[in-house]
C-alpha cells in the first residue's frame, strides 16, 4: 500500500489534523481489512498505532531518533560514532546543492519520513533534473499528516548527503533490519536477491540464525533453506539492542559490507504501521513481545 497515494493525500492531511485516529482507522481497514483494536491492541500493528496516539508525539527521544540527522547524536552519545557514515555536506532546499563539489557515488536523503533517497553510482549518469524534482517533491510531503506519524514532525528538515556504502556484491548494500522488542533484539530481517537485479526477498532469521517463517516468503521457503551468515551479525545484534533499550518497539536497521558495521536508522512505524506482508500470525506473536508504556490492559 502506497501510503502516498490512496487515499488522497490532501485529504489525509486534514483528516489526521481533525483526528489522527481518523487516518489511523481509514489506513487500518484499508491494510488489514478490519477496525484496529486501540483500547487493548494485542498485534504489532495496533499496538504501533497506540504508540503513534498515545506514546510518541510528546516523546523527545522518539522524535530525535526518528529523525535521520539527530539520531547520529544518539548513536554517538551510545558510544557506536564508528559506526556512523560519513556525512558530505547537509542542506536546507535542493536549490543549495553544488553538484560540482559532491563525489561520483552519494547518497541524498531527507531527515524526517521514509524513502524518498536519491542514490548515485554515477555522477555522469545522473539525471540531476529529475533528481532535484524528487527531492523537491518528497521534502514537501507531511509524514506526520500522511499516516498519523507524530514522531515526524520534526522542527528543522535537513537534507542529508552521506558517503555511499559499497557493497561487496551487487550495486546495493544489504540491509539489515533488526525486529527490537523492550530493549531485546528478538529477528533480523535479510533482504537478498539485489545483487541479481531481481525482485528481492526478505527473510526472518533469529540470534542462532535459523530461519523463522514468520512473513510469506520465509513460510514458501523449502525445507532446510538457509542463507550464509554474514561476519560480524553478532555484532550488529548487540548494536541494536544497545540503542533500541529505551524504546518498547523499534526496528534498528544497519548494513554490513567488507567487515563493517554502518547504522541506517531507528523506524518507530514501519509502513506506517499497516504492514500486510507479515503473517497475522506473525503480527500478533510480535506483539505479544511489546510491553507498552505504563499500561496494563488485563
Amino acid at each position: 500500500m502506497d501510503l502516498r497515494s490512496t487515499p488522497n493525500i490532501w485529504f489525509r492531511y486534514l483528516m489526521t489534523t481533525i483526528s489522527p485516529k481518523w487516518t489511523i482507522n481509514l489506513l487500518f481497514r484499508l491494510c488489514h481489512h478490519c477496525k484496529p483494536n486501540l483500547d487493548n491492541p494485542q498485534t504489532l500493528d495496533e499496538k504501533i498505532q497506540w504508540m503513534k496516539l498515545h506514546y510518541y508525539k510528546d516523546n523527545a527521544l522518539v522524535k530525535q531518533c526518528a529523525d535521520k540527522w539527530q539520531v547520529r547524536n544518539y548513536v554517538k552519545d551510545n558510544g557506536l560514532e564508528n559506526i556512523l557514515t560519513e556525512v558530505i555536506a547537509t542542506y536546507h532546499k535542493p536549490e543549495e546543492i553544488n553538484w560540482d563539489e559532491l563525489p561520483n557515488k552519494f547518497v541524498l536523503k531527507w531527515n524526517f519520513g521514509n524513502g524518498g533517497n536519491v542514490v548515485c553510482t554515477d555522477k555522469a549518469k545522473l539525471d540531476k533534473a529529475a533528481a532535484m524534482r524528487d527531492l523537491k517533491r518528497f521534502g514537501k510531503i507531511k509524514f506526520h499528516l500522511l499516516a498519523a506519524e507524530p514522531q515526524y514532525d520534526i522542527d528543522e528538515k535537513v537534507l542529508i548527503c552521506e558517503k555511499f556504502i559499497e557493497p561487496e556484491r551487487g550495486n546495493s548494500p544489504v540491509d539489515y533490519k533488526f525486529y527490537c522488542f523492550n530493549g531485546v533484539a528478538k529477528y533480523v530481517l535479510c533482504c537478498i536477491g539485489r545483487e541479481e537485479g531481481q525482485k528481492p526477498a526478505f527473510y526472518f532469521f533469529d540470534r542462532d540464525w535459523q530461519l523463522q517463517r514468520l512473513n510469506r516468503q520465509g513460510k514458501m521457503a523449502p525445507e532446510g533453506f538457509t542463507i550464509p551468515k554474514p561476519d560480524g551479525m553478532d555484532l550488529l545484534f548487540e548494536y541494536a539492542e544497545k540503542l533500541s533499550k529505551p524504546f518498547p518497539y523499534v526496528r534498528a536497521d544497519f548494513y554490513l559490507e567488507h567487515g563493517k558495521a554502518y547504522f541506517g536508522e531507528l523506524t518507530f512505524s514501519p509502513s506506517g504501521g499497516f504492514d500486510y506482508g507479515r503473517l497475522p500470525e506473525s503480527d500478533l506473536l510480535f506483539g505479544s513481545m511489546v510491553k507498552l508504556p505504563g499500561i496494563d490492559f488485563d
